[in-house]
């Protein structure tokens, strides 16, 4: 089963900078898809989990905190509709958090007045959320892996589902 990578806090304000698509094709062996600018990758032939990883670090520019989830974890998300059947607010950003172990889970934030950052749901090593279009949301999405106790990494919930087409066999056609 294919692997997706979750890179944290890389190509984020001019730090840990570096070209995701570059990367993707030093690891073509592994049959690795990149998706986005953020540092997330779906990995069609990881082998084994421990080469790939090391392979990976080998071949990054600088450290990362790495965070790797089986496909059909993913490909469970979609099933489950986190979000449920309403479509989005123009106003407002659905995400997923993906932990790198279990941890404890947030409600809103601020604690107290009008909301930026609301979590509505969590399943094993995600946590659903949504905030609203605002300059200080950035600021709690920061937080949250304070909050949860371990180390997250948060992408836009269209990434998750470009990465579903993908597993699928629906996305970018890898080399």
């Amino acid at each position: 089963m294919a692997l997706v990578v979750f890179l944290r806090g890389v190509n984020v304000g001019g730090h840990r900078t570096f070209r995701p698509s570059i990367l993707a094709r030093k690891l073509s062996d592994y049959d690795v898809v990149n998706v986005g600018a953020a540092g997330t990758f779906v990995v069609r032939k990881p082998g084994s989990r421990a080469t790939f990883r090391a392979e990976l670090l080998r071949k990054l520019p600088f450290e990362a905190e790495v965070v790797l989830c089986d496909g059909r974890d993913l490909l469970r998300l979609e099933t489950e509709h986190p979000f449920g059947a309403e479509p989005s607010r123009p106003d407002v950003v659905r995400f997923v958090s993906i932990l790198s172990k279990a941890g404890r889970v947030p409600i809103t934030l601020p604690p107290s007045g009008k909301w930026l950052l609301r979590v509505i749901a969590s399943k094993d090593r995600f946590v659903f959320g949504v905030y609203r279009r605002h300059m200080k949301t950035i600021g709690y999405l920061g937080r949250i892996d304070k909050l949860v106790g371990v180390p997250v990494t948060t992408r836009n919930w269209n990434t998750i589902v470009a990465i579903v087409r993908i597993l699928k066999g629906q996305g970018k056609k890898g080399g």
